[in-house]
């Protein structure tokens, strides 16, 4: 027998990567042109802010103390005999600029001789007139579970304005009627907070 046929035969291995000298060459260049492009956009002027598009919708949450109130049997004061606080819970729909609608509900709550309890949950649609320099006046329908209605005319001012909420001030003026008593009309002070 013949020894060099009994031989095994030599194997060579190739290793094939998935890439070669082109291809890398081709994402290095691609790499260099999207960080040039990042560090261009980055040196870009920043654009103004928009300006708001309508309709547009908020929100927003705040806090009620009526504190005085006149009606036929004389003057009542809120922090004397007892302690009525609110909390208006709103939605705000700006048709325009200058005019919007509102609802806003308002569970109202008094403290006295050491209990506390709701004692009227307020309904509060209305319709919103953009004065200008950040004031708005709502004038709003008023319809109470305690069987008052009547309506609330509203002179709110925004005091603090954020990139994705602003602070405010108002101030209520509620004449209400019905359920067996007479009218009456309080004034009252609201601060909160729009998103």
């Amino acid at each position: 027998m013949d020894t060099h046929s009994m031989e095994k035969p030599h194997c060579v291995l190739l290793v094939r990567l998935p890439f070669n000298v082109v291809s890398i060459r081709f994402y290095f260049t691609l790499l260099l042109i999207i960080a040039q492009s990042v560090k261009v956009f980055a040196q870009l002027p920043a654009s103004p802010p928009s300006a708001p598009i309508y309709p547009r919708m908020v929100g927003y949450l705040g806090v009620l103390h009526p504190l005085v109130t006149w009606n036929d049997t004389g003057t009542e004061t809120n922090f004397d005999r007892y302690y009525a606080v609110g909390f208006p819970i709103g939605l705000n729909l700006w048709k325009t600029k200058q005019l919007g609608f509102s609802v806003e509900v308002v569970p109202l709550v008094r403290a006295e001789h050491g209990t506390s309890k709701v004692t009227n949950v307020l309904f509060h649609p209305g319709v919103l007139v953009n004065l200008g320099k950040d004031y708005t006046l709502a004038t709003r329908l008023a319809f109470e579970t305690s069987g008052r209605y009547g309506f609330t005319p509203v002179l709110n001012k925004i005091v603090r304005k954020g990139s994705t909420n602003s602070y405010f001030v108002a101030v209520p003026l509620p004449v209400r009627f019905g359920n067996d008593r007479g009218a009456s009309f309080t004034v009252g002070f609201q601060f909160g907070i729009v998103f």
